[in-house]
């Protein structure tokens, strides 16, 4: 009798062992598919990231997209698990207007926006009527203004950064030709603007120093950029072990031995 309640006992065992391995199991994910756009964001991650993702058993699948809309919308429909594009105001800004649930989970090492001239090298050498490029989407012309602000060119009232536009200034005392432009074009205007503000991917992959730009930036945290995911999915395993491979000594070594990333605003896991 003790025989068969022992077998019985262990059978038990067995199945609670395996369902316990089943759930693990299932709480992983063989593979990742990350999306990114034009910048510097996927070398970052093949360099640190990746390698720490590897150790764990996942593999890496990348997706490249041409615009940070079908990048989220990607990750929507789960046609690819995350993606490493923008910051915390567009990804709010676009779960509004798209009804979706996307969430930021990290930031990540970010290059600020920054003013860029071919022309002129100091404040003094600005003349009245000077044009000044700046992005034709609400949010990160918003920043823009705030450079400009910062330099004492001109005053702007305060405005949800959905809404702003370029009559959001209010005092322009050296009449400064305020130009709208899509962002990936501004580097191609310093040609004929006296300045560009350029937002910092864009840049980088334009030549552009962010060490030598006229004006950078004041970022913010917001205006960092983040691994975004669907909100459902931001306790994942898979997705925490993309949070803790960010946070990795490979990583931060990664971004701190490379000479490219002079200029980029460092997350507060790097302190």
């Amino acid at each position: 009798m003790k025989t068969a309640l022992s077998v019985i006992a262990a059978a038990m065992l067995a199945l609670v062992s395996f369902g316990d391995h089943a759930d693990a199991q299932s709480a992983t994910k063989p593979e990742l598919k990350v999306g990114f756009v034009p910048g510097p964001y996927i070398d970052g991650f093949k360099k640190g990231v990746e390698p720490e993702l590897k150790k764990k058993g996942y593999t890496v699948k990348y997706y490249e997209f041409s615009t940070g809309l079908e990048a989220n919308t990607a990750v929507f429909k789960n046609d690819i698990d995350a993606n490493v594009m923008q910051h915390t105001v567009f990804l709010d800004s676009y779960n509004q207007r798209q009804k979706t649930d996307l969430t930021g989970i990290i930031t990540v090492p970010t290059p600020p926006m920054g003013l860029y001239s071919t022309k002129h090298k100091t404040s003094d050498a600005v003349k009245a009527g000077a044009t000044v490029v700046v992005p034709n989407d609400p949010v990160n012309l918003q920043r823009a203004l705030w450079i400009l602000r910062d330099l004492g060119w001109i005053e702007i009232k305060d405005n949800n950064p959905v809404d702003v536009t370029e009559l959001d200034v209010i005092k322009n005392p050296k009449s400064i030709k305020i130009v709208p432009l899509e962002n990936a074009q501004a580097p191609r205007a310093l040609g004929d603007a006296d300045f560009a503000a350029v937002q910092g991917n864009f840049a980088i992959y334009s030549g552009l120093k962010l060490t030598e730009a006229f004006a950078l930036e004041k970022m913010t945290k917001p205006y960092t950029n983040v691994v975004a995911v669907r909100r459902g999915n931001a306790e994942a395993p898979w997705a925490q072990d993309i949070v803790a491979a960010y946070q990795s000594d490979t990583f931060k070594t990664a971004i701190r031995n490379d000479k490219f990333y002079a200029g980029f605003t460092l997350p507060e896991y790097f302190n």
